[in-house]
C-alpha cells in the first residue's frame, strides 16, 4: 500500500468525513484517503479517478469471491451475470445514495452548478473510490469487510435466478418452463412530439388470456414494464 501525506482540512470538513466513515463502519488511520475518494476530477488534478480505477477492480474481485463461496452450485455464466448486476454503475449509485454521498462530494464550480452531486455516474465512481481508499488505508481484509458491509442487505435477499435478468427475459423463461406460448408484444399507440414520444404497448400472455399495457419513453422500456406487470400477475396465481 502507498503512504499518503495527511491533508490540511477544516474542522468542519473533518467532522463530515468522520461522520461518513462512521456510517461506513470503518475508522481511517489517515482520513485524507476518504477526502481524496470524494473529490471529483472537476476540482483539478488531485481527484479520485485513480482510486476509482483501483476500486473497480477490487469490488469486482470481492463480489466474485463472495458469489463463488455463497453459491457453490451456481454456474460460471450465472455468476458473471449476477456480479455484473451487483457492480454496475446503477447499483453502485443506489448504494452511494443510501449513504447520502451527495452530501460529502467535493466538486468543481461547473459540476456544482449543473447538479453533479446528484449524477449517478459521479456517485457510483465515488463508491468505487471509497472502496479503494479503505484498501489503501488499511489493507485487503478491512476492504473486504467494507464491501461485505455495503452489500450485506442485497446478498441476503439475492435470488441468482432473477438478478441481472430483465423482465422480458424472466417472463419468457417462466412461460417456457411451463411449456406455454411466448408472450406477444404489440404497439398500441405512439404519442407526442418526436423529441418526447410516449409509446404504449401491450404484452399478451395466453396462459392468462390477458393483455398487459404499459407506457414509456421508448418501445423497449414500455415492453419491459408490460412484461413486469405480466410477471406480477403470474406470481399471484
Amino acid at each position: 500500500m502507498a503512504t499518503k501525506k495527511a491533508e490540511k482540512l477544516s474542522v468542519e470538513r473533518l467532522a463530515k468525513l468522520h461522520q461518513l466513515a462512521k456510517k461506513l463502519g470503518y475508522e481511517y488511520q489517515n482520513i485524507s484517503y476518504l477526502q481524496h475518494a470524494l473529490t471529483h476530477c472537476s476540482v483539478g488534478s488531485k481527484n479520485n479517478e485513480r482510486l476509482e480505477f483501483l476500486g473497480d477492480s477490487l469490488v469486482n474481485f470481492m463480489i466474485a469471491d463472495i458469489l463463488f463461496h455463497q453459491f457453490s452450485n451456481l454456474p460460471e455464466g450465472d455468476m458473471s451475470r449476477v456480479r455484473a448486476h451487483l457492480v454496475k454503475g446503477d447499483t453502485l449509485a443506489v448504494i452511494g445514495r443510501e449513504y447520502n454521498l451527495s452530501d460529502y462530494l467535493v466538486l468543481g464550480p461547473g459540476e456544482l452548478k449543473s447538479g453533479g452531486f446528484r449524477r449517478d455516474s459521479i456517485i457510483a465512481d465515488a463508491v468505487e473510490a471509497i472502496i479503494a481508499s479503505v484498501y489503501e488505508d488499511g489493507g485487503l481484509d478491512v476492504c473486504r469487510e467494507l464491501v461485505n458491509h455495503l452489500y450485506d442487505g442485497r446478498l441476503q435477499i439475492l435470488d441468482p435466478k432473477k438478478v441481472g435478468k430483465d423482465a422480458k427475459t424472466r417472463l419468457q423463461e417462466w412461460l417456457q418452463s411451463k411449456n406455454q406460448p411466448l408472450p406477444e408484444y404489440s404497439i398500441i399507440s405512439v404519442n407526442g412530439a418526436a423529441h418526447a414520444q410516449q409509446f404504449t404497448v401491450s404484452c399478451f400472455v395466453e396462459k392468462l388470456n390477458t393483455k398487459f399495457e404499459a407506457t414509456a419513453s421508448n418501445r423497449r422500456k414500455a415492453e419491459q414494464k408490460a412484461a413486469e406487470f405480466a410477471l406480477d400477475a403470474l406470481d399471484n396465481l
